[in-house]
């Protein structure tokens, strides 16, 4: 799976988690992003407990876009406790049967007919991959699904799973401050078979927390922001971004500036030891 649009928009945040957007403020976040080329929106059914994706939906209506220029991606899998669903503890659910329904259940939401890439959510230790199979392979024969993939994989769990049905797809963590994909091997597997990364938080905790790791990182962008003449977030998913598996970044923010700023970290190509200098800021050491 190779996506239209490199920087994908990152919906969790849109509804009751987040901004609560109004329709009329939803459908006007979509349009924006599509005539500034962001056209992959990603979600998950359990996003605003179980009620952020239906309002994507009703927004999605509303809009002047049309499906055949955007994408959606959509996770399922999590049981969350809450005001939607009778659970008595959070869990994992891939039976054969849910995930179906899971996937049916999202189109609905979503108001379309197809979703272009489906996602099991997090491991389960209870996942057989026969049933996972077994389930996305009906719904692709339907044209439910265009593209199958997981999110939090460890390389040998998304192995596990693809011995089975092709994985297009890995969403994980990653950043400058969370690199640990580059070291264990996933960005590794991903790279070589062909799969698409896909990373959430992208700018890692840079902006969130004060620690001697980001104050250090903080001193590299603020020189670097003035030699490559562009904001600091720019430069964070920039250096996602010269990794040779081609991770495309899933940005939260619902600030319309900070979205063409993301956008912005496509043209910036970092010099090689400035991106060295980036890691070692956040490792505190140099590499071995």
């Amino acid at each position: 799976m190779k996506p239209t649009s490199k920087i994908i928009i990152g919906c969790m945040s849109w509804g009751k988690w987040g901004k609560n957007f109004t329709t009329k403020e939803a459908a006007d976040m979509i349009e924006f992003c599509v005539e500034n080329e962001n056209t992959l929106f990603d979600h998950a059914d359990l996003y605003g407990d179980y009620t952020t994706e239906a309002e994507f939906g009703v927004a999605f209506k509303a809009s002047s876009v049309s499906r055949e220029s955007i994408e959606l991606i959509t996770k399922c899998g999590i049981q969350n406790p809450g005001e939607t669903r009778n659970n008595k503890v959070k869990h994992y659910n891939y039976a054969k049967d849910y995930i179906i329904w899971s996937a049916e259940q999202s189109l609905k939401n979503l108001k379309t007919d197809y979703l272009d890439t489906f996602l099991l959510h997090r491991p389960s230790p209870l996942m057989n991959p026969t049933e996972i199979a077994e389930a996305i392979t009906i719904l692709k024969d339907a044209g439910k699904i265009v593209n199958f993939g997981v999110s939090n994989f460890t390389p040998s769990q998304v192995s596990f799973i693809s011995d089975h049905v092709s994985v297009d797809v890995n969403q994980v963590e990653f950043s400058l401050t969370q690199n640990s994909a580059m070291n264990n091997g996933t960005l590794d597997q991903m790279l070589q078979n062909y799969i698409q990364p896909m990373s959430w938080s992208p700018l890692g905790s840079v902006f969130r927390e004060e620690t001697y790791q980001t104050k250090s990182i903080k001193e590299l962008l603020k020189r670097f922001s003035k030699k490559y003449n562009c904001t600091e977030d720019t430069l964070l998913l920039a250096w996602i971004l010269k990794h040779p598996a081609k991770v495309s970044p899933v940005i939260g923010t619902t600030n319309k500036q900070r979205i063409l700023n993301a956008n912005k970290a496509l043209e910036i190509n970092l010099e090689l030891e400035d991106w060295f200098l980036l890691l070692e800021a956040s490792n505190g050491q140099e590499v071995a």
